[in-house]
């Protein structure tokens, strides 16, 4: 039995050779992934284990067969993702703030981010002859206050600095995770004035930002934003509510610079300059021309990678556009599946962590959908040339970008439900018109525009710029207000994300017809996804804010005067997409000046609102009859629920919760217990230096 197993599988691989190599960054990862999914060195140290001794039963089923060495290879690239992203976070190792503190240093200003529509600019800054602070921390100052200031300034300021915060909620953004792999040891808020060396001046602006600048000061608004993010990769000034938007609409992706950005300046560029060295007959007739246009569209793009401030997912999209055109040089067919691999590989080598961003995830699966789907038979067949009237062409060129909006939108909703708690639905149509509208209208009038601005004539471009840019909005805000534009979920758990993701990855890389054995994972995923029930309470991590759930499926929040951020964190939690309510306002729930209390499935649930000092014995009652207490301060011993008490003594080892009520309650926690990732438990600093002078800077 066993042998014919492995003579089946033998076959099947031999069939699927050519894709055997697509499977290499598969493998290297699900190592990385691995490593963010368990949580202590004895777990990373006993997979590597595991996986050496998979290695040598590769050996031993044999080298000689096809079986044997993807055993072996896959087990050696698992474990070197593993040790990779492991070594990448030794390596990039700093101090982290330990408490919040409120004070003044000097500091050097690393990089300046604009946020106009906010009316903040957010610096990176290098504390100087601080020891006691983290030697990187991001700090928020309101627009006057970093006015003019430029990277390599000296300033002093007076903050206020916190620890970077963790998830506040199970499934929600962990932004001590990002901090640790950008070495930000600590963010905060400016208070006061920020001090200048003498002789600043208004600083020397970068080009990025001067590019900005002058993007702003031709269009307005949320459309100038929109214009400055498609150039320079700056968001800043584009409003919250356009930005959401986007997001409901499923053209957020336009708004950061990736592969269609990338991909753009990098066509226009090659076929303008073949065109102008065409006009060589010396040139042409050497077969200069295809080599000579390919180093400038390489040059171009990589200006425009530069320009865009060199993110992660401007240099992965740089990346796959330099192995298209080498590709393009050898005559070899331009993209495949092979030259994702390749883009995934580079990337994962020389940033591991990217793996765990949505951003990753999201660009490598819709361009691995988009390749697949296109050289699959029936699509290719589908979109084969032919002759036919140029109306019929042109319907069959729009069916082709529906189907392949539609299977990018399946291929990144599981991603989208699992980082986001939310998907939009009418992506794929919206996409119909704004990815031509972005590509052959936006971008050149924007570059002709800034071309013309050296001699003055660039209005007329402006002009036919901002109006498509406000007909994208237009469109987004269309989109996203119709009925069941978003589908959402609550927190699920991440082993059926993994699951789903992993069946999808065997139904595209595989071309025989064992690839649909990926639908079994794929479905069982996605049922784990939308079986998921919501959560009955939620709790923020600081305790101070607790919403719950309502017969109707809304929400409640305890604290009515809750910020946007903790709303929207909540809203994403519990997977709805909906106002939240005041729960005091609730006929079944009682309050007075320091506790409210309700029962919900069955269950009693005690929660502080107050800040007043209570006696034990007075709490003692009340206290045993909840079967839940919660509460952001500490609660004297008398104070304890039958089955759940959350206090300041409880918050910091569990982070949020979600609370799931019934016959077999249950606490999900956004911190795993021992979890020993560099970020939880790192190098930490005081922030409390008495002996260091205040600056004369900041004066």
């Amino acid at each position: 039995m066993v042998r014919r197993v492995g003579e089946s599988v033998e076959a099947r691989l031999d069939a699927e050779r050519e894709r055997i190599a697509l499977w290499l960054p598969v493998a290297l990862g699900a190592g990385i992934a691995a490593w963010f999914a368990l949580p202590t060195r004895t777990h990373w140290i006993g997979l590597l284990l595991v996986l050496g001794a998979g290695a040598l039963a590769g050996l031993l089923i044999g080298w000689q067969r096809r079986f044997g060495r993807a055993v072996v290879v896959g087990c050696a690239v698992m474990a070197l993702g593993l040790l990779l992203v492991w070594g990448r976070a030794l390596w990039v190792s700093a101090p982290v703030l330990a408490l919040p503190v409120v004070t003044e240093f000097s500091a050097s200003v690393e990089s300046v981010e604009p946020l106009p529509a906010k009316d903040q600019v957010r610096l990176i800054v290098r504390p100087l002859k601080r020891p006691d602070l983290p030697p990187r921390l991001r700090i928020t100052a309101a627009g006057e206050q970093g006015k003019g200031i430029a990277p390599g300034e000296a300033i002093g300021l007076r903050a206020r600095l916190m620890p970077p915060p963790t998830a506040s909620l199970p499934g929600g953004y962990d932004f001590a995770q990002r901090a640790w792999f950008d070495r930000i040891g600590a963010v905060g808020t400016v208070l006061g004035d920020i001090g200048r060396a003498p002789g600043a001046g208004d600083g020397v602006q970068t080009l990025r930002a001067r590019l900005s600048d002058h993007i702003h000061g031709q269009i307005d608004g949320s459309a100038g934003g929109i214009a400055a993010a498609l150039v320079a990769g700056d968001r800043g000034a584009i409003s919250e509510a356009d930005e959401e938007a986007m997001r409901r609409s499923g053209l957020a992706h336009l708004l950061s610079i990736s592969g269609l950005h990338v991909t753009a300046v990098v066509t226009f560029a090659m076929l303008i300059a073949m065109s102008l060295l065409a006009l060589s007959r010396r040139l042409a007739l050497a077969g200069y021309v295809l080599p000579l246009a390919a180093a400038v569209a390489a040059l171009a793009g990589g200006g425009y990678t530069l320009l865009a401030g060199a993110e992660v997912p401007t240099l992965r999209s740089f990346i796959a556009a330099l192995l298209v055109l080498i590709a393009f040089l050898l005559g070899r067919e331009a993209l495949t599946l092979r030259l994702v691999a390749a883009g995934a590989l580079i990337v994962l080598i020389w940033r591991p962590e990217s793996l765990a961003g949505p951003s990753f995830q999201l660009s490598f699966a819709a361009i691995t959908a988009i390749v697949a789907l296109h050289e699959s038979r029936a699509m290719q067949r589908f979109m084969a040339r032919r002759e036919e009237p140029w109306v019929f062409r042109l319907g069959r060129g729009v069916a082709g970008l529906v189907i392949t909006g539609l299977a990018v939108e399946v291929a990144l909703a599981p991603i989208a439900l699992f980082h986001f708690h939310k998907a939009g639905l009418y992506g794929a149509l919206a996409n119909v018109v704004a990815i031509p509208l972005t590509t052959f209208v936006i971008m050149p009038a924007e570059a002709l525009a800034l071309l013309f601005d050296s001699v003055g004539l660039g209005a007329p471009f402006w002009w036919v710029a901002e109006q498509a840019l406000n007909g994208l909005i237009w469109l987004a805000h269309s989109v996203a207000e119709a009925p069941g534009a978003v589908a959402t979920l609550p927190v699920f758990p991440p082993w059926g994300f993994g699951l789903a993701i992993f069946g999808g990855i065997w139904l595209l890389l595989w071309r025989t017809r064992w690839r649909w054995a990926g639908a079994v994972p794929l479905v069982l995923g996605m049922a784990v996804l939308l079986a998921q029930p919501r959560p009955d309470v939620l709790i923020t991590g600081d305790g101070k804010h607790i919403a719950a759930a309502q017969p109707d499926g809304s929400y409640a929040l305890l604290r009515e005067r809750a910020g946007d951020y903790v709303r929207d964190a909540v809203a994403e939690a519990a997977g709805i997409d909906a106002p939240l309510a005041a729960l005091t306002d609730l006929d079944h729930v009682a309050c007075n000046r320091d506790f409210c209390r309700w029962t919900q499935d069955g269950r009693t649930i005690l929660a502080a609102r107050g800040r007043d000092r209570i006696e034990g014995a007075d709490m003692a009652a009340a206290c045993a009859a909840a079967d839940v207490v919660i509460s952001e301060r500490w609660l004297p011993r008398e104070c304890a629920g039958r089955w759940l008490t959350i206090d300041r003594d409880t918050l910091p080892q569990t982070g949020g919760l979600a609370l799931y009520l019934g016959e077999r309650p249950r606490a999900v926690t956004a911190l795993g217990a021992g979890d020993e990732h560099m970020w939880r438990r790192p190098p930490q600093v005081s922030g409390n230096d008495e002996a260091v002078p205040t600056t004369s800077l900041a004066r």
